[in-house]
This record gives structure tokens, C-alpha cells and sequence, in this order.
């Protein structure tokens, strides 16, 4: 595509441009601003709408303080899970199970970048990107309606689709039963922030997975996240190859809900939805100095859809980067646990076991501690062979071999 004929207008130049003002792009924002060598760097962030709202709540686990403690609405110490026949509790010590809402998120960041002069906002739709080359050096343009920017570094999170919207994920091609491409999943969803008049909660548990809904032919569980006695998140969760028609959500989370707390009436305060990719797929490529952070930077576990931690790795191996003037490296998944995510999408993807089996295995028999070192990355070998220990071997081995092929 060629735009070159369409700016007359001096094109702005900058250090950096951002394209994405969502999680990963105002990430990458705040430790710009924060750190004392790039904060007086040029930075435009382009994003289709600037208007934020709170579209999105995200969960993740700690075991210290972290760079948006000041932000965590609620944080747990204790977790359940529930499939038919069992109910287990669990202690997440030495972590804490934490919640931040997007709004919260969004504004903080923006706040803070509004102070600086060197900060420029650009509302408008990205039509395009290029890599050009003044003599012996590169640079990438960023085009939109009307309007064109350069830069000596690119960090682009738009996807191929948009994310915030279950309707435009219907029409996401997962390429079910191609075998020689990587599975893909969506984790979709839908969740409300419920207010009962009695005290029905306990705040001090936070019901991770509920498997006691409608499976969907998939995986599905429930997320009931107590904000105190009287109010939760309450989400449906379904990892499939199809994203649900509206109704049926709220008609799982209606029933749910009724059946859990007969007799007691609640008020609807918040409303969110998402689908967000599971997959080790490339969506897009691009050529140094476009780079790809977030969803489509690979920053999402694919077999898990947890993707806040790892964009904040992501962002600060950048950061890191840039100040000592290395090349842009964004990935995050070490090569052991890309090679376990893979399996597990593998046996999700073609229904080798249903997932509520296999999520309860693991955690019936493993600390909580250990499953969230092992979903972040961060478990050592030992550890990963306790939790392989919890599934059964004559489906999880064929998988493996399958999948070693197709990397081959």
C-alpha cells in the first residue's frame, strides 16, 4: 500500500510511536515516562479511541509488591476449586491472588503521561505501516486517514481483529482441524459486578474456577471474585473454537447465580465481555523498527489465555533494552513452557480430555503455589514434573510427540 502520494502535510517525527493505547501499549508507556534515561524520549501513542472505559478487569498473582499495587481494587490469600465431587480450598501463600480494573489502569497511566510535554495522543485508525530506509539508517511510518508519523521505533499491539469486541472475534478464522497449524483457542467471555442487599460472599476466597456450569462441548468454568460480602465478579469463561451468542452467557451467569444464592435478589453494576486468543499462531509480521508487544507481541500464555504479568515482563525487557542499546527482543515464554503450552492446546483444541478434568487434576494434587509457578513461567523443572505427574500419561505423551512433529 502506498500513501505516500496522499500526505502533503511536514510529517512529525518521532522517538518512539505506540500504536495501541491497551494494556501492553500504556504499559510500555508508564515505564517509558518512569524511567530516568527514555522519559524525555518523543513518544506519540496512536489509538482509535482515547475515550477509555472500563472494558476489561484483570487477575493475576504476586508474591511481592508489585509496579501497580496502588491500583489493586481486591487481593486474596485463599483460592477455590470446584468440578462435580470436589471442592478444594487452597492458600496461594507466598503469593496473593490480585485484581485491577481496567478504568483504573487506564487512567492512572494517562494521568501520569499528561505532565509530560513529550507525550503527544493521536485518536484516529491506523491504516497502515511501512519500514523505510534514509540512507543507512531505518525508520517506520505510521499512516492513518489523513494523517502520517515516523519514528525510529515502532511498538504496535493492534491485532487483526479487535479484541474488545465479541462480534468482530465471530468472524476469526481458527482453522479448526488444519494440523499443521499451530491450534487456536478464544477464552471468551462474559462478567458482571453483582451487588446482593444481604451478605451472600466470602471476601477472602476467591473462587478461581467453577466447573459446575455448561461445558459448551469445550472448557467452562465460572470465576466468582468477592469484593466484599455483598458484591463479586462473577464471570463465565469458555475456551473454544467459537465465540457464544450473547443470550447464552446471560443465561449461564442468570442461573448460576439464582441457583447459588436462591431467595436473595442482586443488582447488575458492571457489565464486561472479551475474547482474547489462545494460540501460538503469528497473526502479523513486521520488519525492524516495527515490533509487536501484547496479544499480538506473543505476550499471552497461549494455553492459559494470563496475559498482565507477561506484558509487564515484556514492557521492561524493552525498557532494559532500550537503555543499553540492544536490539528489540519482545518475546517472553521461555522454550520449555512454550513446548507445555503447546501440548495442552494440542488436548484442549481436539478434545483429548476434557479440560475441567485435567485443571482439577492439577490442582487437587499440587499447591496452589506451585500451579502459579508453573502458569507464570517461573517453575523449575522438578516442579513441572510434579505437575505432569498429575495428568494421565497415555494421553499427555502422544500429544507431546505430536506436537515435537509438527515443530519438526
Amino acid at each position: 500500500m502506498d500513501n505516500s502520494n496522499s500526505i502533503s502535510a511536514p510529517i512529525d517525527t518521532y522517538d518512539y510511536i505506540i500504536a495501541g493505547a491497551g494494556c501492553a501499549g500504556l504499559s510500555l508507556l508508564h515505564y517509558i515516562i518512569k524511567d530516568p534515561l527514555l522519559s524525555s524520549k518523543k513518544v506519540l501513542v496512536i489509538d482509535k479511541s482515547l475515550n477509555k472505559t472500563n472494558d476489561r478487569t484483570w487477575c493475576f498473582w504476586e508474591y511481592s509488591k508489585g509496579s501497580f499495587e496502588h491500583l489493586v481494587k481486591h487481593q486474596w490469600e485463599t483460592i477455590s476449586i470446584h468440578a462435580p465431587l470436589f471442592n478444594k480450598e487452597l492458600p496461594t501463600v507466598p503469593y496473593c491472588y490480585k485484581m485491577i480494573q481496567g478504568i483504573d489502569f487506564y487512567n492512572d497511566i494517562i494521568k501520569s503521561a499528561s505532565i509530560h510535554s513529550n507525550v503527544h495522543w493521536k485518536e484516529a485508525t491506523i491504516t497502515n505501516m511501512e519500514v523505510h530506509h534514509d540512507l543507512d539508517q531505518k525508520y517506520a511510518s505510521v499512516y492513518w486517514q489523513g494523517g502520517v508519523a515516523k519514528a525510529k521505533i515502532v511498538f504496535t499491539s493492534m491485532l487483526p481483529f479487535q479484541m474488545n469486541s465479541l462480534q468482530s472475534a465471530h468472524t476469526f478464522d481458527t482453522k479448526k482441524g488444519d494440523q499443521k497449524s499451530p491450534p487456536f483457542l478464544w477464552q471468551h467471555f462474559k462478567g458482571r459486578v453483582v451487588h446482593f442487599e444481604q451478605s451472600v460472599f466470602n471476601e477472602k476466597v476467591a473462587r478461581l474456577m467453577d466447573f459446575n456450569v455448561p461445558q459448551q462441548g469445550a472448557t467452562a468454568f465460572m470465576y466468582l471474585l468477592p469484593l466484599n460480602e455483598k458484591q463479586a465478579l462473577v464471570e463465565y469463561t469458555v475456551f473454544s473454537d467459537q465465540i457464544l451468542e450473547t443470550a447464552v452467557y446471560d443465561h449461564i451467569l442468570d442461573v448460576y447465580l439464582n441457583e447459588a444464592f436462591p431467595s436473595h435478589s442482586y443488582t447488575i453494576q458492571h457489565e464486561e465481555v472479551g475474547a482474547i486468543p489462545m494460540t501460538q499462531q503469528i497473526f502479523t509480521e513486521f520488519a525492524a523498527p516495527i515490533y509487536k508487544i501484547g496479544a499480538v507481541g506473543d505476550a499471552i500464555k497461549a494455553s492459559s489465555g494470563y496475559a498482565f504479568q507477561f506484558i509487564q515482563q515484556q514492557c521492561k525487557n524493552i525498557i532494559e533494552q532500550l537503555e543499553k542499546g540492544k536490539a528489540i527482543d519482545t518475546s517472553v515464554h521461555n522454550t520449555r513452557h512454550r513446548f507445555y503450552d503447546a501440548v495442552l492446546l494440542h488436548i484442549l483444541f481436539y478434545h483429548k480430555m476434557n479440560g475441567a478434568e485435567i485443571f482439577k487434576r492439577i490442582f487437587a494434587k499440587n499447591k496452589a503455589a506451585t500451579v502459579f509457578k508453573f502458569l507464570s513461567n517461573t517453575s523449575s523443572f522438578w516442579e513441572d514434573i510434579q505437575i505432569m505427574r498429575s495428568l494421565p500419561t497415555r494421553i499427555f505423551l502422544p500429544a507431546a510427540l505430536l506436537v515435537l512433529c509438527r515443530r519438526g
